[in-house]
């Protein structure tokens, strides 16, 4: 269903393209979806991010330095990461850093070596890759200076393995000589909320063009409910788990109470 979509959408984008009074800029990009549904039975699903970078000539055998970059984002959050030690043979919680207002979701799709394409100031400027993303430290730190870095490489690492955060180098597909498109994995566990979708086109260094789209994820149905009922009027929700609980319980005596 996602893949048929996706070929509708931009089997229209293309032939409607010309027409729209985008032509005569440099990077045109959509989206195959605007909207992920989360429901009970979710596993995690894809996106595809297609469109023209209208003002180059590419070729697979040609290196024109010409690179695109396409990173999407998800909402800021507050995340902490902590580092376990042995305290009388026990192994507990020790150092904790706090890091504010980083993507909760953050994945890059390139061309070439994200190193490759542009100065690391601009990539700082940007956050275009998991070594320019800003982690600023929230509020007082119990972690010497020292070990910071080593908190920042455990932090990436951790969401890594989540599957929150990826780098895919030479990810992105050119359908013609100036058509691409490239597919974005989206985790079970993926955040809810408002999405940024940025593409980046660069040459020989410098960033020529660039544009936004915006990505929804949000939960449908019950687990809407649930969770903006939970979210939103947490008093409500707790009584209302306190009477389930009584209530299960006390169906489950009478089922199994015994004569």
């Amino acid at each position: 269903m996602i893949r048929a979509a996706a070929i509708a959408a931009m089997t229209l984008f293309f032939c409607t393209l010309e027409a729209t009074s985008k032509s005569d800029e440099s990077l045109v990009t959509e989206l195959s979806s605007q909207t992920v549904s989360i429901q009970s039975n979710f596993t995690g699903t894809e996106i595809v991010i297609f469109g023209q970078a209208q003002e180059i000539q590419y070729r697979p055998d040609t290196d024109l330095d010409y690179d695109l970059v396409i990173v999407v984002e998800g909402p800021p959050q507050d995340i902490t990461t902590r580092r376990k030690g042995r305290l009388l043979g026990v192994w507990v919680n020790r150092e904790a850093e706090t890091f504010s207002n980083v993507p909760s979701f953050y994945a890059v799709a390139s061309t070439a070596d994200i190193s490759e394409i542009a100065g690391r100031g601009l990539l700082d400027e940007h956050a275009i890759g998991l070594n320019h993303i800003n982690l600023a430290v929230s509020g007082e730190s119990n972690v010497s200076l020292s070990d910071r870095d080593d908190f920042r490489r455990a932090f990436v690492r951790l969401r890594q393995d989540m599957g929150l955060y990826s780098e895919r180098e030479t990810s992105i597909t050119f359908l013609t000589q100036t058509m691409f498109r490239t597919n974005i994995p989206l985790p079970a566990n993926i955040p809810v909320g408002d999405y940024v979708v940025k593409s980046f086109l660069f040459h020989e260094g410098d960033l020529i063009a660039n544009t936004n789209d915006h990505l929804r994820v949000a939960k449908t149905g019950f687990e809407q409910i649930t969770f903006e009922l939970a979210r939103e009027h947490s008093f409500v929700y707790g009584v209302l788990a306190v009477i389930l609980a009584i209530f299960t319980g006390w169906l489950a005596g009478v089922i199994f109470r015994k004569d």
